[in-house]
C-alpha cells in the first residue's frame, strides 16, 4: 500500500531516509538488500510450488490402488466430505457452485479483454509473461488438488460392481436384445401407466423429492446408497448447456447437484439421480447412470421409472444397432405411439439448440473423461449397458 505525505513532511521524511542509510554498514548496499530479498521470495514460491506438487504427487500415488481407494477414500474419508458440502451449501436456495462459476467466467472475460487491449497498445512484453508462470502454475496446482481431494479421487474407486459383486463382461448379442426387449417393455408400462392415471410432469423442486425418496427406497436394500442430506439444485446454466449438450452436472468444490431444467421434463427426473449418484461417489459416467437407474427403477413414482427406462432404452438400442440393426428397428416399431411423440420432441428440442459449440464441448470433455479412467470418452454413457446386462445375469431383474 501507498500512503501520500502531508503538506512540510517531505523533507524530514528524505531527512530519516538518508540517516537511516548511512547507518547502515558500508559493505552493504540497498541494492542487495532488495535482492536478498527478492531472492527469499523466490525460495518461497519454490517452496510452495514444490509442496503442491508433494501433494498432487501423492494422489497419483494413492489413486493407483483401486481397492485402497474403495477402502480409504470413497467408502472412508469421503463421505464426510460430501456431507460437509451438503449441509454448507445444500440449505442455500440457489446453487452457490453456479455463482462461483460466474465469477470465475467474469474474470476470465475480463483479462482476455485487458490482455487483448495491451496486445493492440503494444504493451505486451516478454518479462510480463514470465511474471504470471508463478501464479498460473500455483492455480493449475490448487486446483488439480482440490479437485481430487474433494471428489476427484473416486473416479479410481472399485465401485458399484465390488459392491454389488457383479462382473462386467463382454455380452452377446442374445444377452443385448433380451435386456432391450425387457426395457421396451417397461418403458411402454410405465408410460402407459402415466397415460392411464392422467400424471403430469412436475415442477423440479418436486422432481428432487421424488429423486431424494427414491434413493431412500434404494437404501434399504443397499445401505452404501444412503443419500443425506439432499443438495440438488437447478443450474443457472441451463440455457447454455441446451447449446452444448448437457442435462446436469456435479460441482466438486461445493457438493451440489445440478439439474438442466430446460430440458424436456421427461429427462429430468432419470437426470436427478444420475447426478445424485455422483454426489455418492460414483464418478464415471457408466457407473453413475447405473446407481441412478437403480434409484430410480426402485421407485413407484411412473415419472422416475418411465425416465429411466427410456433413457437406457435408447442407450442398448445404440448398442444394438452394430450388432443388430434388424433388431433394433423391430423394438423401436414397438414403442407406443406417446413414447414415439416424446422422441420426436427430444428430437426437435436438439435441432433447436443446434450450436458448432456442441462438437467442440463434446470433444474436449471426452479428453477429460478419457484422462479420468474412462477410455471410452464420451460414449462411457452408453457403458451402463454392460452394467444392466451383468446385473441382470446375477439377480434375473431388471
Amino acid at each position: 500500500m501507498t500512503f501520500g505525505l502531508k503538506d512540510g513532511e517531505g523533507s524530514a521524511f528524505h531527512r530519516k531516509t538518508h540517516i537511516l542509510l548511512t547507518k547502515l554498514p558500508q559493505n552493504i548496499s540497498t541494492g542487495s538488500i532488495f535482492i536478498t530479498f527478492k531472492i527469499m521470495n523466490g525460495k518461497k514460491k519454490g517452496a510452495i510450488i514444490a509442496g503442491l506438487l508433494l501433494v498432487s504427487l501423492f494422489i497419483r500415488l494413492f489413486s493407483s490402488s483401486p481397492a485402497r481407494v474403495e477402502t480409504y477414500y470413497s467408502t472412508g474419508v469421503y463421505p464426510y466430505i460430501s456431507s460437509f458440502l451438503k449441509h454448507l451449501f445444500g440449505w442455500l436456495p440457489f446453487s452457490i457452485g453456479d455463482l462461483f462459476y460466474l465469477f470465475i467466467i467474469a474474470w476470465l472475460l475480463l483479462k482476455i479483454v485487458k490482455g487483448v487491449r495491451k496486445l493492440f497498445q503494444g504493451k505486451i512484453r516478454a518479462a510480463g509473461f514470465r511474471s504470471k508462470w508463478y501464479p498460473v502454475t500455483v492455480t493449475i496446482l490448487l486446483v488439480y488438488v482440490f479437485f481430487n481431494l474433494l471428489w476427484g479421487i473416486n473416479y479410481n474407486r472399485q465401485g458399484i460392481t465390488r459392491q454389488l459383486g457383479i462382473r462386467i463382461e463382454k455380452y452377446s448379442t442374445g444377452e443385448l436384445i433380451t435386456v432391450d426387449s425387457i426395457l421396451l417393455e417397461k418403458v411402454n408400462q410405465s408410460k402407459a401407466s402415466l397415460i392411464r392415471n392422467h400424471t403430469n410432469y412436475q415442477e423440479s423442486s418436486a422432481t428432487f423429492e421424488a429423486a431424494t425418496r427414491a434413493y431412500e427406497v434404494i437404501a434399504g436394500r443397499y445401505p452404501f446408497l444412503a443419500y443425506q442430506p439432499a443438495s440438488i439444485k437447478n443450474s443457472f446454466w441451463g440455457w447454455a448447456g441446451n447449446y452444448i449438450g448437457f442435462t446436469g452436472y456435479y460441482n466438486p468444490f461445493s457438493g451440489e447437484a445440478q439439474l438442466n431444467n430446460t430440458v424436456p421434463k421427461f429427462l429430468q427426473p432419470y437426470t436427478s439421480c444420475h447426478e445424485i449418484a455422483h454426489q455418492l461417489g460414483y464418478a464415471k459416467e457408466n457407473e453413475a447412470n447405473f446407481v441412478g437407474y437403480l434409484a430410480a427403477a426402485a421407485s413407484n413414482d411412473s415419472l422416475l421409472n418411465y425416465s429411466v427406462y427410456l433413457d437406457l432404452f435408447l442407450y442398448t438400442q445404440r448398442n444394438l444397432f452394430d450388432a443388430d440393426s434388424a433388431a433394433t428397428k423391430r423394438f423401436s416399431g414397438h414403442l407406443l405411439p406417446e413414447v414415439r411423440d416424446d422422441l420426436l420432441a427430444w428430437k426437435k428440442f436438439n435441432q433447436a439448440h443446434r450450436s458448432p459449440l456442441e462438437p467442440l464441448f463434446r470433444l474436449l470433455y471426452g479428453a477429460y473423461l478419457r484422462n479420468n479412467q474412462q477410455p471410452s470418452g464420451i460414449l462411457s454413457y452408453d457403458e451402463v449397458t454392460g452394467f444392466l446386462v451383468a446385473y441382470y445375469k446375477k439377480f434375473g431383474r431388471l
